[in-house]
């Protein structure tokens, strides 16, 4: 049980108009940034390591990702409003402080691992930018010291099943279109019969009916 995590004590912003009231119980992200360093963080500050050593190299990327991380969710709390007044005519606001939602932090992380930096420690056992032609990564960016493994081979050691035989979409450019999902091999077309929910109709009271119909539809698949 949390006992010290109260309200948030974040000033009211300078932008917010006058008349709006700066209150409610919003999120308090110094406590939030306070514990989760001490929590996430300890299993590395807590781990003798050999200054130098590989497990050193590591140790120092978890605790940079790991504070990386906490300052994007505390950049991505965002202000939210609640009106008050006479039939929804919000001559009132109340304002708070509030935390972004998973779906936001996590975009805003999967940007950051695409453009994480390499790293490597230098003779004096602090992490350093492996190629300095690029910018240097700000305490915001994630970095990492170990390439990727090929996702689009198998491979038993990292836990890798590939990407032969996995369904793709034809027509996206996304991560689930068969030029990106294939690997460049090629996809198969297909054929396929599936059986779906149709003509689905209320009845009183209270269930959904449907049936059940059969369709012929085009399938990829990778090579």
């Amino acid at each position: 049980e949390l006992s010290t995590c109260g309200c948030s004590r974040a000033r009211r912003p300078a932008e917010l108009p006058r008349d709006w009231l700066w209150g409610g119980c919003g999120d308090n992200l110094e406590y939030g940034y306070r514990f989760s360093r001490e929590f996430v963080d300890a299993r590395e500050r807590e781990q003798t390591v050999l200054k130098g050593s590989h497990e050193h190299l590591l140790q120092q990327m978890n605790i940079h990702n790991n504070e990386a991380g906490r300052r994007i969710v505390s950049d991505l709390a965002d202000v939210q409003c609640k009106c008050h007044g006479v039939s929804g005519s919000c001559s009132m606001k109340t304002c708070w402080l509030q935390l972004a939602d998973f779906r936001k932090v996590g975009d805003a992380l999967k940007e950051k691992y695409d453009s994480a930096a390499a790293m490597k420690l230098n003779t004096r056992g602090k992490l350093v930018q492996m190629h300095s032609k690029f910018n240097p990564p700000t305490s915001h960016d994630l970095v990492y010291v170990e390439p990727s493994p090929d996702y689009c081979l198998k491979n038993q050691s990292t836990g890798s099943l590939g990407t032969v035989g996995r369904l793709c979409n034809k027509t996206s450019e996304g991560m689930d279109g068969c030029e990106l999902m294939c690997c460049g091999r090629g996809y198969d077309q297909y054929k396929a019969q599936i059986v779906e929910r149709c003509h689905c109709k209320f009845h009183w009271c209270c269930y959904v009916k449907c049936k059940r119909c059969t369709k012929i539809v085009d399938q990829f698949v990778c090579k």
